[in-house]
């Protein structure tokens, strides 16, 4: 078996870390009794580029329980848990090209080593498998089914993709599903920003000004739990409906400009290129902590702040402290990647658990239904997104109503009214 990780002997922490997990996992656990007993992946071959995490570890588990055949890449060179890497390859016998750390060579190197395998199913997080696929390995898209993918950023691309008539197989967007963005994006992000942020720099938020970039599910959920801690939430938009949201939940709303001058602490969560910007970083005070935590490190534009800078060097772990020239400091944390999985663990498994639910739920819509699709972006069907709700309402012991005939009688009528 072909793998490329950093070390076999974290296996057994990582199996420990793995098994944590899957306690707080009850849908998927569910999802994984029943592949057993079915096994409805059998002879499926599915490339996975996603976060090396151990939620990430329950899902591959989960898959290959059902019969499918899984190779896994790194979705983000700082995201990897080298111990859930190893643990995968040594006790689930499931290739791993997944190092934390590594160079964006090695990364593409991994996601080329991935597709080896020829897939049937890709699943995603970000696009980068998808366009690989598209640009330097179309021979495999003819044996393709289909795809999903996990993030907003991601599914952006590939919406494009679909539009410019270029994507070649159907993918599920998972990340649309309701049970993944507004709890996954929600809760998940929102909480483990915090933890990413307080694990790099240890900084005191209940009395700090925490500037918010970009106010969808993401930063809603960010911006809540950083006002939860007692800090001075402001949001910037260009989106005003999202800007009208944010000022009626309490924030103050201004421009990055504005904002740049008197925040403490900046997070990016936006899914676009350059949202601090030079202009941005002129205006901070020092001191400064700046991160991001969209997919992608294109949201700050390091090349400029690295322009500005006279010098930087490493104070902590996952802080750099840029120097500009006019003598001010600006702390970088984790590179500019994703600060929740780059200084913390990401997402807690009990909001995962819907998220990968619905991975393990797509890939089995696509076996049954794939050839039938198009090749363009589509929603996780309503039924997988109701039954995936109601099994985790279970796992909590949550009972609600149900319609009574005649409630759905009026419901589905035009004739009833006052």
């Amino acid at each position: 078996m072909r793998y490329d990780i950093k070390d076999i002997k974290l296996a057994q922490k990582g199996r420990l870390r793995i098994e944590w997990a899957e306690k707080y996992m009850p849908v998927l656990r569910l999802i994984k009794e029943r592949f057993k007993r079915q096994k409805p992946l059998k002879g499926v071959k599915i490339s996975a580029c996603l976060h090396v995490t151990t939620e990430t570890a329950n899902l591959m588990v989960t898959l290959v329980t059902g019969g499918a055949k899984c190779v896994l890449c790194a979705s983000n060179p700082l995201s990897t848990q080298d111990d859930v890497a190893a643990s995968l390859v040594k006790d689930f016998k499931i290739p791993v090209f997944s190092i934390k750390g590594e160079s964006n060579k090695v990364y593409y190197q991994h996601i080329n080593s991935t597709l080896d395998l020829k897939p049937d199913i890709t699943m995603d997080d970000g696009a980068d498998l998808v366009s690989t696929l598209h640009s330097k390995r179309k021979s495999l898209l003819s044996d393709i089914i289909g795809g999903t993918e996990e993030t907003t950023t991601g599914v952006v691309r590939l919406k494009s993709m679909a539009k410019h008539k270029v994507l070649k197989y159907p993918i599920i967007a998972v990340n649309d599903s309701k049970t993944k963005h507004f709890f996954d994006n929600r809760y998940g992000t929102g909480q483990s920003t915090v933890d990413g942020i307080l694990r790099a720099t240890n900084y005191l938020l209940a009395g700090s000004k925490v500037v918010v970039a970009g106010y969808g599910w993401c930063g809603r959920g960010f911006a809540t739990r950083a006002k939860g801690m007692g800090a001075d939430v402001i949001v910037t938009e260009v989106d005003p409906l999202k800007a009208i949201e944010a000022a009626m939940d309490g924030f103050r709303v201004m421009p990055m400009r504005e904002a740049a001058k008197i925040g403490d602490v900046f997070v990016t969560l936006t899914g676009d290129i350059n949202v601090i910007a030079p202009q941005h970083f002129r205006l901070m005070k020092d001191g400064a902590i700046v991160c991001n935590s969209g997919h992608f490190n294109v949201e700050i534009d390091i090349p400029s702040l690295k322009r500005l800078s006279r010098k930087k060097r490493y104070v902590r772990e996952f802080v750099e402290e840029y120097t500009l020239r006019n003598g001010k400091r600006i702390n970088l944390l984790a590179e500019g990647r994703l600060i929740n999985l780059s200084a913390a663990e990401g997402h807690p498994a009990m909001v995962m658990d819907m998220s990968f639910a619905n991975q393990a739920l797509s890939a089995e819509y696509l076996v049954k239904s794939g050839k039938k699709l198009e090749d363009q972006v589509y929603g996780v069907p309503e039924k997988i997104d109701s039954d995936i709700a109601r099994l985790k309402l279970n796992s909590m012991g949550v009972k609600i109503d149900s319609l009574t005939p005649e409630q759905r009688e009026y419901l589905s009528s035009w004739q009833m009214g006052t």
